[in-house]
């Protein structure tokens, strides 16, 4: 069969989205390229389509297609932004949505008009608003989180209180923090928030204290705003373990209006195939700040983990590039970041990151006051 001839009324307004396609030449690039015009739209074969506005609008456009290496190919591809039914899980949907289940196939970039990304505000701090809120304009921002999964409210309020004395202007969770009964979440964020007041009080700045909000997804807005009612200064949200829609909710939410930090738990998986996937432009950096996050957290070169230079210059891109008039956000790398290598860091970063360094403090010895004093020291004079 095929289906009835339909007319439609569109703006003719259109969004790309630019994929890396594996092919052997030209011929079958194309024809995977048409494969995902139809997949991410229609989802049904050519020949059934009638030869109307469904054909020649709805489903995808490929406005472009390259060889870019031995056997790969850059395809630029546009959907009408009606397909996105101007929400973020139906866009996303456009954007990858079967064709994630094909091997070969990595979306590169995003390219929204102005008629789409008004119908997602993005961040509402970025990061003029975190900077703003914490009183440093001059430096990289310091970071880090409270650990060990397994320590009681009163043992790691203890430890926020001597990190913020010692100078560093966010200290989040560890994303392991969620309701367990040896910390629980209200007792946990209540205590925690008390000691970085108090430090703040002692010191005159303004560290901010960031809660983990990971938690059933009828329970995420409502541990949101507890931390927000116990003293917390912004949370942090795993997207890949939340969803990307939880993000937008809170930040356009003016009953809450705090700073969004994105963790990137579970999202791994996604970018660490150089062939298929979402690059780490994309998943790290361009869709925390579609979605809505102030800061993108991600694993550093270098470190503990398999992530490039190049994997982290995307990001960057992604966080801080043009997006349609989004905000920039920070990118905060993380993993493997000790005090000798904060030089290198702010070489390749400059001074729009903030440098989330964890093990790295907790293991220059048993005064965690002074080794906070050190880092800030030594952050200072990179700035």
């Amino acid at each position: 069969m095929i289906f009835p001839a339909t007319s439609l009324d569109l703006s003719g307004e259109r969004f790309s989205v630019a994929y890396r396609i594996a092919a052997a030449g030209l011929e079958e690039a194309m024809a995977r390229a048409w494969g995902i015009c139809l997949e991410q739209t229609v989802e049904v074969p050519d020949e059934l389509l009638a030869d109307d506005d469904i054909r020649a609008h709805v489903v995808g456009r490929i406005e472009s297609l390259d060889e870019v290496g031995p056997d790969r190919f850059a395809a630029r591809i546009s959907y009408a932004v009606e397909t996105s039914a101007f929400e973020l899980t139906q866009f996303l949907n456009v954007v990858f949505g079967n064709t994630a289940m094909q091997p070969g196939i990595r979306v590169l970039h995003l390219d929204l008009p102005a008629s789409l990304r008004q119908h997602f505000p993005g961040p509402r701090f970025g990061q003029e608003g975190i900077r703003a809120l914490v009183g440093v304009w001059d430096r990289p921002l310091l970071c880090t989180a409270l650990k060990p999964v397994g320590l009681g409210a009163r043992d790691l309020a203890a430890l926020a209180y001597q990190i913020a004395l010692g100078g560093f202007d966010l200290i989040k969770e560890d994303h392991g923090f969620s309701d367990q009964p040896f910390a629980p979440f209200t007792e946990r964020v209540a205590a925690c928030a008390e000691a970085i007041d108090r430090a703040n009080g002692a010191t005159g700045r303004r560290c901010l204290y960031v809660p983990n909000i990971a938690a059933p997804a009828d329970r995420v807005r409502a541990r949101a705003f507890e931390a927000k009612r116990l003293g917390a200064g912004g949370v942090m949200a795993a997207p890949g373990l939340v969803g990307w829609d939880a993000l937008r909710q809170l930040a356009a939410d003016d009953g809450f209006a705090l700073p969004i930090l994105s963790h990137p738990a579970w999202l791994g998986t996604y970018a660490i195939h150089p062939d298929q996937g979402v690059a780490h432009h994309v998943i790290f950096g361009q869709l925390p700040r579609l979605a809505g996050a102030d800061a993108t957290i991600f694993v550093n070169y270098g470190g503990r983990f398999a992530y490039s230079q190049e994997d982290c210059r995307g990001i960057v891109s992604g966080a801080q590039g043009e997006m349609g008039g989004l905000r920039p956000i920070f990118p905060v790398p993380s993993g493997g970041m000790t005090l000798d290598r904060l030089p290198d860091m702010a070489h390749f970063y400059g001074r729009e990151a903030v440098f989330l360094i964890a093990g790295g403090l907790y293991a220059r010895g048993p005064d965690l006051l002074e080794s906070a004093r050190e880092f800030r020291r030594v952050v200072e004079r990179l700035g």
